[in-house]
Protein backbone atom coordinates (compact mmCIF):
# COMPACT_ATOMS: atom_id res chain seq x y z
CA UNK A 1 0.00 0.00 0.00
CA UNK A 2 2.38 2.46 -0.74
CA UNK A 3 5.39 4.39 0.85
CA UNK A 4 4.92 3.23 4.79
CA UNK A 5 3.05 -0.07 4.29
CA UNK A 6 5.85 -1.73 5.23
CA UNK A 7 4.34 -2.84 8.63
CA UNK A 8 2.28 -5.56 10.39
CA UNK A 9 -0.74 -4.89 8.89
CA UNK A 10 0.24 -4.75 5.35
CA UNK A 11 3.53 -7.05 5.60
CA UNK A 12 7.20 -6.15 5.62
CA UNK A 13 9.18 -4.89 2.42
CA UNK A 14 12.08 -7.04 2.44
CA UNK A 15 14.17 -4.18 0.89
CA UNK A 16 13.88 -0.46 2.30
CA UNK A 17 11.93 1.67 0.70
CA UNK A 18 15.07 4.44 -0.11
CA UNK A 19 16.86 1.88 -1.54
CA UNK A 20 14.25 0.42 -4.03
CA UNK A 21 13.48 3.88 -5.56
CA UNK A 22 17.29 4.51 -5.31
CA UNK A 23 17.84 1.40 -7.80
CA UNK A 24 15.21 1.88 -10.01
CA UNK A 25 15.98 5.94 -10.16
CA UNK A 26 19.71 5.15 -11.49
CA UNK A 27 18.67 2.93 -14.63
CA UNK A 28 16.11 5.24 -15.16
CA UNK A 29 17.13 8.02 -17.96
CA UNK A 30 13.44 8.94 -19.81
CA UNK A 31 10.80 7.73 -17.46
CA UNK A 32 9.57 9.77 -14.32
CA UNK A 33 9.87 7.71 -10.96
CA UNK A 34 6.79 8.08 -9.37
CA UNK A 35 5.73 6.97 -5.97
CA UNK A 36 2.46 5.90 -4.26
CA UNK A 37 1.26 7.48 -0.59
CA UNK A 38 -2.23 6.69 1.43
CA UNK A 39 -2.29 9.38 3.99
CA UNK A 40 -2.84 7.63 7.66
CA UNK A 41 -0.49 5.07 6.12
CA UNK A 42 2.37 7.09 4.62
CA UNK A 43 3.62 10.23 6.10
CA UNK A 44 5.06 13.54 4.61
CA UNK A 45 8.53 12.59 6.02
CA UNK A 46 7.94 9.29 3.72
CA UNK A 47 6.93 11.57 0.48
CA UNK A 48 9.83 13.58 1.52
CA UNK A 49 12.18 10.88 1.56
CA UNK A 50 11.30 9.59 -1.58
CA UNK A 51 11.91 13.02 -3.39
CA UNK A 52 15.47 13.49 -2.15
CA UNK A 53 15.53 9.36 -3.45
CA UNK A 54 14.57 10.84 -7.20
CA UNK A 55 10.78 10.24 -6.96
CA UNK A 56 9.62 13.57 -9.02
CA UNK A 57 5.86 12.23 -9.10
CA UNK A 58 3.29 11.50 -5.80
CA UNK A 59 0.57 9.50 -6.52
CA UNK A 60 -1.12 10.43 -3.45
CA UNK A 61 -4.70 8.30 -2.93
CA UNK A 62 -7.60 8.22 -0.66
CA UNK A 63 -10.12 6.54 -0.36
CA UNK A 64 -12.58 7.69 -2.67
CA UNK A 65 -15.06 9.60 0.29
CA UNK A 66 -12.03 10.90 1.78
CA UNK A 67 -9.79 13.13 -0.53
CA UNK A 68 -9.81 16.10 2.59
CA UNK A 69 -7.12 13.76 3.97
CA UNK A 70 -4.99 14.55 1.14
CA UNK A 71 -4.17 18.21 1.09
CA UNK A 72 -1.32 17.79 3.34
CA UNK A 73 0.59 15.31 1.28
CA UNK A 74 -0.74 17.21 -1.81
CA UNK A 75 0.25 20.55 -0.84
CA UNK A 76 4.15 19.47 0.51
CA UNK A 77 4.50 17.09 -3.17
CA UNK A 78 3.24 20.84 -4.61
CA UNK A 79 5.65 23.13 -2.81
CA UNK A 80 8.38 20.82 -3.41
CA UNK A 81 8.17 20.77 -7.16
CA UNK A 82 6.41 16.97 -7.48
CA UNK A 83 3.85 16.48 -10.00
CA UNK A 84 0.71 15.35 -8.43
CA UNK A 85 -1.48 12.72 -9.18
CA UNK A 86 -3.92 11.69 -6.87
CA UNK A 87 -6.54 8.66 -6.86
CA UNK A 88 -9.85 7.92 -5.57
CA UNK A 89 -9.89 4.42 -4.17
CA UNK A 90 -12.81 2.16 -4.81
CA UNK A 91 -14.39 4.45 -6.93
CA UNK A 92 -17.58 2.12 -7.86
CA UNK A 93 -18.76 2.30 -4.42
CA UNK A 94 -20.27 6.64 -5.23
CA UNK A 95 -21.96 7.98 -7.98
CA UNK A 96 -20.64 9.88 -10.35
CA UNK A 97 -21.48 13.33 -9.11
CA UNK A 98 -20.24 12.77 -5.82
CA UNK A 99 -17.09 11.29 -6.96
CA UNK A 100 -16.79 14.69 -8.57
CA UNK A 101 -17.34 16.41 -5.40
CA UNK A 102 -14.31 14.77 -4.22
CA UNK A 103 -12.24 15.12 -7.27
CA UNK A 104 -12.40 18.97 -7.17
CA UNK A 105 -11.45 18.99 -3.49
CA UNK A 106 -8.02 17.26 -4.73
CA UNK A 107 -7.56 19.49 -7.33
CA UNK A 108 -8.12 22.47 -5.51
CA UNK A 109 -5.58 20.99 -3.26
CA UNK A 110 -3.00 21.35 -6.18
CA UNK A 111 -3.17 18.46 -7.72
CA UNK A 112 -2.43 17.76 -11.79
CA UNK A 113 -4.08 15.14 -12.52
CA UNK A 114 -7.02 13.27 -10.58
CA UNK A 115 -7.62 9.34 -11.03
CA UNK A 116 -10.93 7.21 -11.24
CA UNK A 117 -9.75 3.98 -9.72
CA UNK A 118 -11.62 0.59 -9.86
CA UNK A 119 -9.78 -0.49 -7.20
CA UNK A 120 -11.75 -3.76 -6.80
CA UNK A 121 -12.09 -4.27 -10.69
CA UNK A 122 -15.68 -4.35 -9.91
CA UNK A 123 -16.49 -1.53 -12.68
CA UNK A 124 -18.44 -2.38 -15.85
CA UNK A 125 -17.48 -0.42 -18.87
CA UNK A 126 -21.11 2.21 -18.49
CA UNK A 127 -19.58 2.97 -14.61
CA UNK A 128 -16.36 3.73 -16.16
CA UNK A 129 -17.61 6.06 -18.86
CA UNK A 130 -20.37 7.58 -16.13
CA UNK A 131 -17.27 8.33 -14.00
CA UNK A 132 -14.81 9.68 -16.30
CA UNK A 133 -17.24 11.95 -18.15
CA UNK A 134 -18.06 13.37 -14.83
CA UNK A 135 -14.59 14.74 -13.95
CA UNK A 136 -13.88 15.09 -17.52
CA UNK A 137 -16.63 17.94 -17.78
CA UNK A 138 -16.12 19.45 -14.39
CA UNK A 139 -12.55 19.51 -13.50
CA UNK A 140 -9.68 21.73 -14.94
CA UNK A 141 -6.86 19.37 -14.33
CA UNK A 142 -6.27 16.32 -16.02
CA UNK A 143 -8.33 12.95 -15.58
CA UNK A 144 -6.65 9.21 -15.03
CA UNK A 145 -7.93 5.74 -14.88
CA UNK A 146 -6.60 2.73 -12.82
CA UNK A 147 -8.41 -0.44 -13.80
CA UNK A 148 -8.16 -4.03 -12.18
CA UNK A 149 -8.87 -7.42 -14.13
CA UNK A 150 -11.20 -9.33 -11.50
CA UNK A 151 -14.29 -9.44 -14.23
CA UNK A 152 -12.18 -9.37 -16.87
CA UNK A 153 -12.52 -6.06 -18.45
CA UNK A 154 -9.29 -3.97 -17.36
CA UNK A 155 -8.35 -3.39 -21.11
CA UNK A 156 -12.09 -2.98 -22.22
CA UNK A 157 -13.00 -0.44 -19.38
CA UNK A 158 -9.37 1.14 -20.27
CA UNK A 159 -9.90 1.97 -23.51
CA UNK A 160 -13.50 3.25 -22.50
CA UNK A 161 -11.86 5.70 -20.07
CA UNK A 162 -9.80 7.35 -22.85
CA UNK A 163 -13.00 7.53 -25.12
CA UNK A 164 -14.32 9.53 -22.53
CA UNK A 165 -11.53 11.84 -22.97
CA UNK A 166 -9.40 10.80 -20.14
CA UNK A 167 -5.55 11.84 -20.57
CA UNK A 168 -4.04 9.29 -18.27
CA UNK A 169 -3.83 5.49 -17.67
CA UNK A 170 -2.04 2.93 -16.31
CA UNK A 171 -0.85 -0.82 -16.59
CA UNK A 172 1.44 -3.41 -15.46
CA UNK A 173 3.46 -5.82 -17.56
CA UNK A 174 1.90 -9.39 -16.92
CA UNK A 175 -0.47 -7.61 -15.05
CA UNK A 176 1.71 -7.51 -12.27
CA UNK A 177 -0.95 -6.42 -9.18
CA UNK A 178 -3.53 -6.67 -6.67
CA UNK A 179 -6.61 -9.16 -7.31
CA UNK A 180 -6.20 -10.66 -10.74
CA UNK A 181 -3.88 -7.50 -11.47
CA UNK A 182 -4.24 -4.42 -13.73
CA UNK A 183 -4.49 -3.83 -17.98
CA UNK A 184 -1.94 -5.74 -18.97
CA UNK A 185 0.50 -3.14 -20.24
CA UNK A 186 1.78 -5.18 -23.42
CA UNK A 187 -1.82 -6.01 -24.26
CA UNK A 188 -2.88 -2.42 -23.71
CA UNK A 189 0.00 -1.10 -26.07
CA UNK A 190 -1.46 -3.57 -28.43
CA UNK A 191 -5.13 -2.91 -28.34
CA UNK A 192 -4.01 1.24 -28.12
CA UNK A 193 -2.52 0.77 -31.46
CA UNK A 194 -5.03 -0.82 -32.99
CA UNK A 195 -7.75 1.55 -31.71
CA UNK A 196 -5.59 4.36 -33.28
CA UNK A 197 -4.06 5.84 -30.13
CA UNK A 198 0.10 6.90 -30.98
CA UNK A 199 1.71 5.96 -27.70
CA UNK A 200 5.25 5.80 -28.53
CA UNK A 201 5.50 2.42 -27.02
CA UNK A 202 7.91 -0.01 -28.56
CA UNK A 203 5.50 -3.14 -28.52
CA UNK A 204 8.33 -5.48 -28.99
CA UNK A 205 10.95 -4.40 -26.61
CA UNK A 206 7.58 -4.29 -23.69
CA UNK A 207 6.54 -7.94 -24.98
CA UNK A 208 10.48 -8.91 -24.34
CA UNK A 209 10.55 -6.76 -21.07
CA UNK A 210 7.28 -8.81 -19.81
CA UNK A 211 8.37 -12.23 -20.76
CA UNK A 212 12.66 -12.43 -20.23
CA UNK A 213 12.52 -9.78 -16.94
CA UNK A 214 9.18 -9.69 -15.16
CA UNK A 215 7.25 -13.39 -15.80
CA UNK A 216 10.11 -14.99 -14.48
CA UNK A 217 10.19 -13.05 -11.10
CA UNK A 218 6.15 -13.44 -10.41
CA UNK A 219 5.56 -15.04 -7.17
CA UNK A 220 2.38 -16.37 -8.86
CA UNK A 221 0.54 -16.72 -11.78
CA UNK A 222 -2.19 -13.52 -12.60
CA UNK A 223 -4.88 -14.80 -13.66
CA UNK A 224 -8.59 -14.88 -12.54
CA UNK A 225 -9.24 -17.65 -10.30
CA UNK A 226 -12.66 -18.43 -8.01
CA UNK A 227 -11.06 -15.92 -5.31
CA UNK A 228 -9.97 -12.95 -7.26
CA UNK A 229 -13.15 -13.13 -9.50
CA UNK A 230 -15.32 -12.73 -6.10
CA UNK A 231 -13.52 -9.45 -5.37
CA UNK A 232 -14.75 -8.14 -8.20
CA UNK A 233 -18.25 -9.76 -7.91
CA UNK A 234 -18.13 -8.54 -4.13
CA UNK A 235 -16.81 -4.95 -4.71
CA UNK A 236 -13.87 -5.18 -2.29
CA UNK A 237 -10.67 -3.59 -2.52
CA UNK A 238 -7.95 -6.29 -4.35
CA UNK A 239 -5.18 -6.27 -2.06
CA UNK A 240 -7.65 -8.08 0.05
CA UNK A 241 -7.12 -11.51 -1.80
CA UNK A 242 -3.97 -12.68 0.03
CA UNK A 243 -5.44 -11.80 3.05
CA UNK A 244 -8.36 -13.52 2.73
CA UNK A 245 -6.51 -16.21 1.66
CA UNK A 246 -4.12 -16.82 4.31
CA UNK A 247 -7.10 -16.17 6.96
CA UNK A 248 -9.13 -18.81 5.06
CA UNK A 249 -6.32 -21.35 5.27
CA UNK A 250 -5.73 -20.43 8.95
CA UNK A 251 -9.54 -20.67 10.39
CA UNK A 252 -10.55 -23.17 8.01
CA UNK A 253 -13.30 -21.21 5.94
CA UNK A 254 -13.53 -20.11 2.28
CA UNK A 255 -12.24 -17.15 1.08
CA UNK A 256 -14.90 -16.45 -1.16
CA UNK A 257 -17.09 -16.28 2.13
CA UNK A 258 -14.80 -13.74 3.67
CA UNK A 259 -14.70 -11.57 0.57
CA UNK A 260 -18.69 -11.62 -0.17
CA UNK A 261 -19.14 -10.58 3.80
CA UNK A 262 -16.43 -8.09 3.59
CA UNK A 263 -18.18 -6.86 0.50
CA UNK A 264 -21.57 -6.60 2.73
CA UNK A 265 -19.79 -4.87 5.37
CA UNK A 266 -18.65 -2.10 2.68
CA UNK A 267 -14.83 -2.51 3.87
CA UNK A 268 -12.54 -0.32 1.92
CA UNK A 269 -8.88 -0.50 1.86
CA UNK A 270 -7.07 -0.24 5.23
CA UNK A 271 -9.19 -2.15 6.60
CA UNK A 272 -7.64 -5.65 6.20
CA UNK A 273 -7.68 -6.61 10.20
CA UNK A 274 -11.73 -7.03 9.42
CA UNK A 275 -10.46 -9.42 7.75
CA UNK A 276 -9.65 -11.93 10.59
CA UNK A 277 -12.18 -11.20 12.20
CA UNK A 278 -14.81 -11.88 9.69
CA UNK A 279 -13.20 -15.11 9.33
CA UNK A 280 -13.44 -16.01 13.00
CA UNK A 281 -16.98 -15.04 12.42
CA UNK A 282 -17.52 -17.39 9.74
CA UNK A 283 -15.63 -20.30 11.62
CA UNK A 284 -17.36 -19.78 14.50
CA UNK A 285 -20.84 -20.41 12.58
CA UNK A 286 -20.04 -23.30 11.10
CA UNK A 287 -19.06 -24.90 14.16
CA UNK A 288 -22.32 -23.76 15.34
CA UNK A 289 -20.49 -21.83 18.65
Amino acid sequence: DGLGGSSQNYGFSRVPEEQLLRAAREEMTRAKLAVLILPGIGTVEDLKMARDAGATVALVATHCTEADISEEHIHWAKQNGMEVVTFLMMSHMIEPRYLLEEARKMESYGADCVYVVDSAGAMLPDDVRARVSALVEGLECQVGFHAHNNLGLAIGNTLAALEEGANQVDGSTCGLGAGAGNAQTEVLAAALAKAGYETGIDLWKLQDAAEEVVRPILPRPIIIDKDALTVGYAGVYSSFLLHARRAAERFGVDARDILMEMGRRKAVGGQEDLILVVAQDLAAERSGK
